[in-house]
C-alpha cells in the first residue's frame, strides 16, 4: 500500500513539474496566491472587528485562512455557521 502511495506521489510530481515547465507558469501565481491569503485574512479580521454577531470570534489560524482561501466569501459563511452551531 505504502509502494502505491508513493508511486502516485512521485507521478503527481512528475506531472506538475511537466506542466510548470511546458506552460511556463513562472512565478506570478505565487504572487496571487498571497493576494489571495492576504485578502482571506482581512475578510477574516473584519468579521472579527465588525461585531454584527458578538458570539462569533473567528481565529486567524492556517486552517481559517486555508478554508477561505479555498471557498472564498461563503468561506467565511461556513467559519461563522460552524462557530454558531459547534461552539
Amino acid at each position: 500500500m505504502k509502494l502505491i502511495a508513493a508511486g502516485i506521489l512521485v507521478l503527481s510530481v512528475v506531472i506538475i513539474l511537466y506542466i510548470w515547465i511546458s506552460r511556463k507558469l513562472g512565478f506570478a501565481w505565487l504572487t496571487r496566491l498571497g493576494l489571495h491569503f492576504a485578502l482571506a485574512a482581512v475578510g477574516i479580521y473584519a468579521v472579527n472587528i465588525a461585531g454584527i454577531l458578538p458570539e462569533v470570534h473567528i481565529p486567524l489560524n492556517p486552517a481559517t485562512i486555508g478554508t477561505v482561501l479555498i471557498l472564498g466569501l461563503p468561506g467565511v459563511g461556513l467559519l461563522i455557521g460552524l462557530k454558531l452551531t459547534w461552539i
